[in-house]
């Protein structure tokens, strides 16, 4: 099996149910202290003084309302991750599009490294909330320095062969480890240009990223390989090339060179 890594969005849709967060039901219950830490400065932060809660979280006062929302975020109704965020890369996995059979196995496979959460599952339920993996909370400090250890031991228990298609900030927060590393790869997108060589798009980044994710939930192959993995990537049209480290501690890499739109 495979375990894909994804960032998690900006953008979130708000729940509409009346349930709230429950941490005991997150995955990965030995995050469950710095998932609580982690709230509980947020939460304060954003009770406070509005200018310096903007300040810290890196928002202008046309997110006001994000602010607002994390004031009140354990008695928020909550929904599973893969409906709370939303955005290009999410939109193009095409969830609701997908057969039932492959939903299960996108469920199965797919977690995202939350700024606020840790590790999660697609699955896990989740308010709308706004923090982003930038971030330093007062007490708490960077998110790279709360989350990358702890995620990094969730990690390296994983018996799966993962693909990391988070961007550098949060692959920050819960970095690749050494031991995992030799069966894991990190995808980097590149567009073709009209001239010149390919270059990083980042819209065209994310969508590709999701619909990597969607070729890989619709695939009936058993991923436990780089190989594998770019053989469902060239079935979308890109060229690939896959990147052997001269580092055994780094994940393997690769170029995946799609045409330009």
């Amino acid at each position: 099996m495979v375990m894909i890594l994804l960032p998690p969005s900006e953008s979130k849709t708000l729940p509409k149910n009346k349930t709230t967060l429950d941490l005991s039901t997150l995955s990965f219950t030995e995050l469950t202290e710095l998932r609580s830490r982690t709230i509980v400065s947020l939460i304060k932060v954003s009770e406070g003084c509005i200018s310096a809660a903007r300040k810290i979280l890196g928002v202008t006062a046309n997110q006001d309302d994000e602010i607002e929302r994390n004031h009140d975020l354990l008695n928020k109704p909550v929904a599973p991750a893969m409906e709370v965020y939303s955005g290009v890369l999410w939109d193009a996995i095409g969830i609701g599009s997908l057969s039932k059979s492959a939903v299960k196995k996108f469920v199965r496979d797919t977690y995202v490294v939350s700024a606020l959460f840790g590790l999660i599952s697609v699955a896990d339920h989740i308010p709308a909330y706004r923090l982003s993996g930038s971030v330093k909370l007062p007490k708490v400090g960077s998110l790279a320095g709360l989350w990358n250890e702890q995620i990094g031991h969730v990690l390296a228990g994983t018996s799966d062969f993962v693909i990391d298609l988070r961007s550098g900030t949060y692959q920050k927060l819960g970095q690749i480890p050494p031991v995992v590393a030799p069966r894991s790869v990190v995808p980097r997108i590149l567009q073709k240009m009209p001239s010149g060589p390919p270059k990083v798009v980042s819209h065209h980044n994310k969508a590709t990223k999701g619909r990597i994710v969607r070729a890989i939930a619709e695939s009936s192959k058993a991923l436990k390989s780089v190989d594998a993995v770019a053989e469902v990537v060239a079935a979308l049209g890109a060229d690939v090339d896959i990147i052997k480290s001269a580092n055994p501690a780094k994940p393997l890499g690769m170029d995946v060179v799609v045409p330009v739109l």
